[in-house]
């Protein structure tokens, strides 16, 4: 059970309610995660700013490689939240999460979002050398960049317990205790 309810719009303060109801007319729903946050209009809108930098990484690696990257990091950070939505989202696209296809750029990019996530966020120098290869400084920056929001919003989930969606039950890697399919 999560450590803070979630706020109930009803029952929010106005400038958070605005928020609110920007961000149901925005993403169609408003998480727990989200509505957790909300208890913090500065740390919503901070970890909001993961979906301008998520776009600018999906512009120069396309979508796929940007969910798998974010993935990547979800999964060493044992975010269930996380790892259960971009698994949703490579589920619905006919992939198996534990069965990635991918080419060079890809398992790099993969590594490299597993060693942002561990303790220390050190990244190697081979692997970084590596990823300079094929990424531009303008790139490498944005990558950390989204990577720092995407750690950020692991801890939230982690440290604060916050619970699962049900909309996401049915993604979780292996069966929910509890839940019945």
């Amino acid at each position: 059970m999560s450590r803070i309810i979630p706020v109930e719009r009803e029952q929010a303060l106005p400038e958070v309610r605005r928020a609110f109801d920007e961000g149901l007319a925005r993403w169609g729903r408003m998480t727990n995660m989200k509505r957790t946050l909300l208890h913090s209009l500065p740390a919503y809108h901070a970890l909001m700013q993961w979906y301008p930098l998520f776009d600018t990484v999906k512009a120069f690696l396309g979508e796929r490689l940007a969910i798998v990257f974010a993935h990547a990091i979800s999964s060493e950070s044992h975010c269930l939240i996380c790892t259960t939505f971009m698994r949703r989202i490579l589920i619905q696209w006919g992939e198996d999460p534990n069965q990635l296809k991918l080419d060079k750029k890809g398992e790099l990019l993969v590594a490299f979002g597993r060693a942002v996530a561990q303790d220390g966020n050190r990244v190697p120098a081979e692997l970084f050398k590596s990823l300079a290869a094929f990424f531009t400084p303008e790139q490498i920056v944005a990558l950390t960049a989204f990577a720092g929001l995407m750690v950020a919003t692991n801890i939230i989930n982690n440290v604060l317990e916050v619970d699962l969606d049900e909309y996401l039950y049915e993604y979780r890697d292996g069966k929910p205790a509890g839940i019945e399919s």
